[in-house]
């Protein structure tokens, strides 16, 4: 059974610009660190301090060894550090979802 990652991000309206640099980095973090990568939605119309990213699994033990490679990659460490350093994201949710097979 595979799962996906829903991230939902409350993000500092007024660093929209900084946040889609901080996701656009993560195209070639998360597959490099063994995720399936949906992508990111950023706030368009409407809403403007809720952002999404999505990422594909083959189970919760491949989740954990993706966020193990995470800890030590140097980009993702750098990426992470990005976003705490401009205070970019306020509050971060993930809820791991399965499809439902019809």
């Amino acid at each position: 059974m595979s799962v996906t990652v829903f991230i939902r991000y409350q993000i500092d309206p007024f660093k929209r610009v900084q946040f889609e640099e901080y996701a656009k980095r993560w195209l070639t973090i998360i597959p490099r660190s063994g995720g399936e990568l949906i992508g990111y939605f950023m706030p368009h119309e409407g809403t403007n301090n809720v952002a999404f990213g999505l990422i594909s699994f083959s189970n919760l033990a491949a989740y954990e060894a993706y966020r193990a490679r995470l800890r030590v990659d140097l980009d993702g460490i750098a990426n992470f550090n990005f976003a705490e350093a401009e205070k970019l994201i306020l509050a971060e949710d993930r809820t791991f979802l399965r499809k439902v097979v019809v």
